[in-house]
């Protein structure tokens, strides 16, 4: 078993990484810059070290980071999520120092975070996939005539991207024109290639995932589907665990497809394969991504598998400790990203003092968060403060418990989506498990919740005026 693991990255993800070192009895080290000197992962880990006073630079430094997990005797490292944990030149520069890289290996990481290659990989497995090009787009012209074979709309992608960047849609040959030359100016800025490919657009899609784990000696399993329809822009915002708009059928078929997927590239660690369901019960592969995801806590919910843990002990050499046969998937689990932003000014973030915080409880009730009162959150990373998890045995029973835990929630100084979160989990549509990816632009009145009537606030006025003159 690995005795020390160095962390690099920050946030949520950093301190449940901690948390499963410290559960496995495994040292671990956080890394941070001086943005973060305050950070709750910095006060989590059993060592932390400075990166430098530049927000970003340090947690992207690939040589740094290795020659200080080497210096601090680490014998292996932890990407997270974002950052470099899809980088596969910080997996071979793991490699070369002698150190454990807990992810896939490096040839891996290169052939499924280049969207084509994977696409080839997946049509050569049988596995289906959107129309589209077959390798990156040689240049506009080339665009425009694929688009044309396959009709419009479509989907402009970079074949380097993710986490929602670096896509655009195009109705037309004009949008297509206007589109090509900024996927391109972002694909550069963001993930340091111009490449792009063509795919068609499936029209409001259920957008359904499977969380995989595959360890060294062969063995592939897969922990069901998540649904991440829920999104804004490509990002995610609620998920939920099992998708209850699927089937039996549809769920042993799409896993089965994610199983085969995975093989296909002999794929070890913890892996999620990506796909779309378009209106006539049609998946498509997607992408595969070659991390943890965020949402991997609702999987760990209905499953009861401990996914990082998992990453580390297939990292070590171990088996898997599960084989398929013996994973039951208990109810349903939902997972609401907790964003300092304010729906009502178009998701600006809402940075600064956390003046305020508590987190929910009760029975059904995770949540994963850095955050702590008085603590000041910084404007160079992502928004997400906190992921609350809540599961029941019904999909009925978990609305009810997710709108509980998001009330029992209280983040005060600055804004955040909570409030947009109660108003999706009331919407008739959510409550049937009746919504797919075009769900936040069909209903945009939903963020207007300022000042519509709240039973359970009225309800707490009245409590307390009733204490105030009773002496309760």
């Amino acid at each position: 078993m690995l005795r020390k693991i160095l962390i690099a990255n920050r946030g949520e993800i950093a301190v449940r990484i901690i948390r499963a070192c410290a559960e496995m009895g495994i040292r671990s080290v956080a890394i941070y810059s001086e943005a973060d000197r305050f950070a709750l992962h910095v006060k989590k880990a059993d060592e932390s070290y400075c990166i430098g006073s530049e927000p970003l630079a340090g947690y992207l430094n690939v040589y740094a980071l290795v020659d200080l997990a080497a210096q601090t005797g680490c014998d292996a490292i932890h990407p997270g999520y974002g950052f470099l944990s899809e980088n596969a030149g910080f997996a071979r520069a793991c490699k070369e120092k002698g150190i454990v890289f807990i992810g896939p290996n490096a040839e891996v990481i290169q052939r499924m975070g280049d969207k084509t290659e994977a696409r080839k990989a997946m049509i050569a497995a049988g596995i289906p996939v959107t129309p589209g090009s077959e390798d990156n787009l040689e240049n506009v012209e080339a665009a425009l005539a694929l688009a044309e074979k396959i009709g419009y709309p479509v989907m402009l992608k970079a074949t380097s991207g993710g986490g929602g960047r670096g896509i655009r849609r195009c109705d037309s040959a004009e949008e297509l024109l206007k589109n090509y030359e900024r996927v391109i100016s972002e694909a550069t800025k963001a993930f340091g290639s111009a490449d792009v490919f063509l795919e068609k657009c499936i029209l409001n899609p259920k957008h359904i995932e499977v969380q995989i784990l595959a360890d060294q000696l062969g063995n592939t399993i897969h922990l069901y589907e998540r649904d991440c329809s829920i999104q804004r822009r490509n990002q995610k915002l609620i998920e939920i665990a099992p998708s209850p708009q699927l089937d039996e059928a549809q769920r042993q078929y799409i896993g089965g497809l994610a199983v085969l997927a995975a093989k296909a590239v002999n794929y070890t660690s913890a892996g999620t394969v990506e796909f779309l369901l378009d209106d006539k019960g049609r998946f498509y592969f997607m992408e595969m991504n070659t991390r943890v995801q965020v949402e991997h806590t609702i999987t760990e919910t209905i499953t009861g598998v401990d996914i990082v843990e998992e990453q580390i002990r297939v990292a070590a050499g171990l088996p898997l400790m599960f084989k398929q046969e013996e994973i039951v998937r208990r109810g349903y689990a939902i997972q609401f990203r907790v964003n300092a932003e304010d729906p009502q000014n178009s998701f600006l973030p809402s940075f600064g003092r956390i003046t305020r915080y508590y987190a929910p409880g009760g029975p059904g009730v995770r949540t994963d968060a850095a955050i702590y009162t008085g603590y000041v959150i910084p404007p160079y990373y992502d928004s997400m403060l906190a992921k609350v998890i809540v599961s029941a045995l019904t999909w009925e029973d978990v609305i009810k418990r997710g709108e509980r835990a998001l009330r029992d929630t209280g983040l005060f100084g600055i804004k955040t989506t909570i409030p947009y979160y109660l108003e999706i989990l009331r919407h008739p549509d959510f409550r049937a498990a009746s919504f797919n990816t075009g769900f936040v632009e069909k209903y945009p009145e939903l963020i207007n919740y300022s000042n519509k009537p709240r039973p359970e606030v009225l309800a707490s006025v009245i409590a307390a005026v009733i204490a105030a003159h009773t002496g309760m």
